[in-house]
């Protein structure tokens, strides 16, 4: 969630060639703005700290080298309400211990939400609106590997997936309500698999140099407790680039391959505030998706900065594979406030055009 980035930002500021804290709690307000749920707000926690044999080292060497390979974890507990009349409690965490040797991430939640569905694949329909409850649990534990390479870190580890999707309400007469949908009454993901996780960005929230990379495959099947039986294999790699002192380049590859019937809710899709801005979150679905943006992030004045970007996308299914003569395609421009100077995180106001659609931003946080 986009609180993590702003926490994280406000507690591991700590002042030059000093000793960070070992634990720190910091409650704060929350507000965003999105397509999908208006206007949203809440509260939320979050707790810092070190492990001791971290902290341990970091007495011994408080040099920024040092602080560098001791990054915080954090526990975060939220819960946020939106005009759209749902309900978000969520536990996201990051933990790093050993130095960065071990890196584990996720989230644990309970959802109450309302989407718009607007079909699957090349079966669009006018869109309908449909009520779900799911509690969500995402692990990823990671150890790092190949420790030699000179720029970067890279991790290799599993990964664990569990989501009870319960729809609640079809509009009468619909394409979800008609059964004809995989999912489209419900269903039950638990899936596993492994991934490898490849950062080596000058800076985690405004880098201008670097590349992080995420590739992973899960399988979903009934042996692990799900309903459904699947396959998805996923690489999402971003670029950082220098054009000046004051603009950066930054570009973002995204390629989702989905192998056998999964439910709609799990299929691969475009939209929402990190892919495809401009279009409803879900707006396009089907088994593959590929996808290419970019942005040029500029300096207007003091804090304040600007963005330009565009984004194309192709879907396919697994006959086609990917019909690249049907292109999505999206741009937009977006503002930017500083309201970090020392870590460079940013208040995101985007506004994205599509094809008959649009989209305003308001988050914390860059798209990618």
């Amino acid at each position: 969630m986009l609180l993590s980035s702003l926490v994280t930002a406000l507690l591991i500021s700590a002042p030059p060639d000093s000793v960070p804290k070992a634990f720190s709690v910091l409650p704060l307000p929350l507000i965003y703005y999105t397509p999908e749920t208006r206007l949203a707000y809440g509260v939320a926690a979050t707790a810092t700290f070190r492990f001791r044999r971290d902290m341990d080292f970091l007495r011994a060497d408080s040099s920024a080298q040092a602080r560098a390979a001791v990054r915080p974890s954090q526990i975060t507990l939220g819960f946020a309400y939106t005009q759209n009349k749902q309900i978000l409690f969520y536990l996201p965490f990051q933990i790093f211990y050993d130095r960065d040797t071990y890196y584990v991430n996720g989230e644990a939640g309970y959802y109450r939400y309302n989407y718009y569905f607007y079909g699957v694949g090349q079966q669009e329909v006018a869109r309908e609106l449909y009520g779900v409850n799911f509690p969500r649990i995402r692990i990823n534990a990671f150890r790092r590997i190949a420790p030699a390479i000179s720029r970067g870190k890279l991790y290799a580890g599993i990964r664990y997936q569990y989501e009870d999707y319960q729809v609640t309400s079809v509009e009468p007469g619909g394409l979800l309500a008609s059964g004809s949908v995989p999912g489209g009454l419900g269903s039950r993901l638990s899936g596993a698999g492994l991934g490898l996780f490849y950062d080596s960005r000058n800076v985690i929230f405004f880098p201008s140099k670097g590349v992080v990379a995420d590739i992973a495959y899960l399988t979903h099947n009934q042996a692990l407790g799900g309903n459904v039986r699947f396959g998805r294999y996923t690489a999402d790699v971003s670029s950082y680039h220098s054009l000046s002192t004051k603009a950066i380049l930054a570009v973002n590859y995204f390629v989702s391959l989905t192998t056998g019937e999964a439910p709609f809710n799990a299929l691969s899709l475009l939209g929402g505030t990190k892919r495809m801005r401009g279009y409803y979150e879900g707006r396009y679905r089907d088994q593959n998706v590929a996808l290419i943006q970019s942005e040029v992030r500029f300096d207007l004045y003091k804090r304040l900065g600007g963005v330009v970007f565009g984004a194309a996308g192709i879907l396919g299914d697994a006959q086609s594979g990917l019909r690249v003569n049907e292109p999505k395609l999206a741009y937009g421009a977006g503002l930017r406030f500083t309201m970090n100077r020392r870590d460079h995180l940013n208040i995101r106001l985007d506004y994205g055009l599509g094809r008959q659609s649009n989209g305003f931003y308001l988050t914390i946080g860059e798209a990618f």
